[in-house]
């Protein structure tokens, strides 16, 4: 393992503090995360279903195995590994995978540093929270990057400094007033947490703290992950831009694009979208974050070549298409609102949850629509909300 003072020090952290503390079932975790289940991200960024289901996943910087274990149950033919530089942290993931019985997952203690060192190339790579906690985050990408196969999906997440503007400046005070007591991190969240204690109510970090991660902070290990860490590098969209291209990727897009749609705040001013016709993709982005410095994370996906994009634009090839339900959807067998991938409220024509029911992945769309006199139109509509793959 590479052992120099940054990744000792974060080891540390996460063995007086395994993270996240989520509590462990008996059971599989309820609801899902369609970015970690391989059909639904694999339809995101390329339109289409994966031919095959048999993939290879690894959950790089799995702390103590929340996502590994959804990984795990979401995609029940693929063969997982799980990686983490802490062994308190890998103790907790691997005693929440056995309880739940999510089969099929390795686990090493491991930096990304090493990741190297793993055989093989991987279909999907999630790697969540990990990098900006790196001392070296573009050798830590390039590593991943080495390691994913043609066509393979990496998803990330990274802190956004606009979001987090007052973390870091209740991060730098909690320091500060640690002085040579900075590493005994149990010090640390009880500093912070007499610091806020003492705020005036009308103070702005104080005020941000209610507003946002009270709740979560309840727990020792989450505010310590917040506010006591003791390497964060946080992104700007310029920033993140030089991320991945040290990676040599390419970027797929934004698992949330509805929040980077210029549209959403230039509505009533058209004239202002005519004003940004000659920005390219990464102002517009940049522009978005300025004006709405609400950023607190990107999470995104990269890939390597080939990925093949799918085109269903012509009537003939989209009636070609066997179309199967999103897996990430609920309530959609009770009526006219469904849960869509993203848990929000669809709500469906009569025409739309009658041929929502009909997709089982055993017939083409034309076949479908025929048998239940339905517009072409309708199936459109459900493939691009995602509510159908092809």
């Amino acid at each position: 393992m590479n052992t120099d003072h940054v990744t000792a020090a974060v080891k540390s952290l996460y063995d007086t503090y395994p993270f996240p503390p989520e509590p462990l079932l008996d059971e599989p975790p309820p609801g899902y995360n369609w970015r970690w289940n391989w059909s639904a991200a694999y339809n995101f960024c390329t339109g289409r279903k994966p031919d095959r289901q048999n993939v290879r996943i690894l959950d790089a910087g799995c702390g103590t195995g929340v996502g590994t274990e959804y990984l795990a149950h979401l995609n029940p033919l693929a063969e997982v590994t799980a990686i983490d530089i802490s062994s308190g942290a890998l103790q907790v993931a691997k005693e929440r995978c056995s309880r739940s019985k999510a089969e099929r997952v390795e686990f090493q203690q491991l930096s990304l540093y090493d990741v190297g060192h793993l055989p093989g190339e991987f279909d999907l790579i999630n790697c969540v929270g990990v990098l900006h906690h790196l001392e070296d985050p573009l050798k830590g990408i390039q590593n991943l990057a080495l390691k994913l196969a043609p066509g393979g999906l990496l998803h990330i997440f990274v802190y956004g400094e606009l979001g987090r503007w007052e973390i870091t400046l209740m991060q730098k005070a909690i320091a500060i007033l640690q002085g040579e007591k900075r590493g005994d991190y149990q010090d640390g969240v009880s500093l912070g947490r007499q610091i806020f204690a003492s705020l005036p109510e009308d103070n702005r970090l104080l005020q941000r703290e209610k507003e946002r991660w009270a709740l979560e902070n309840q727990r020792d290990e989450c505010f310590a992950d917040m506010y006591v860490h003791p390497q964060e590098i946080d992104y700007n969209i310029e920033s993140l831009r030089e991320l991945i291209a040290a990676s040599g990727l390419e970027f797929v897009g934004f698992s949330n694009p509805q929040f980077w749609q210029l549209e959403r705040l230039f509505n009533q001013k058209p004239e202002l979208l005519e004003r940004s016709n000659h920005l390219d993709q990464w102002e517009i982005y940049r522009l978005i974050e300025l004006l709405d410095p609400e950023v607190a994370h990107y999470e995104f996906f990269l890939s390597r070549p080939p990925l093949p994009i799918a085109d269903w634009s012509a009537d003939e090839v989209l009636r070609a298409a066997i179309p199967d339900r999103n897996p990430c959807l609920s309530g959609w067998e009770d009526g006219l609102a469904v849960f869509n991938y993203n848990y929000q409220v669809v709500h469906l024509t009569p025409e739309e949850a009658t041929l929502l029911r009909a997709c089982h992945g055993d017939r083409n769309l034309g076949e479908i629509v025929e048998e239940l006199g339905l517009d072409l139109a309708v199936a459109r509509s459900l493939q691009t909300q995602q509510l159908i793959m092809l």
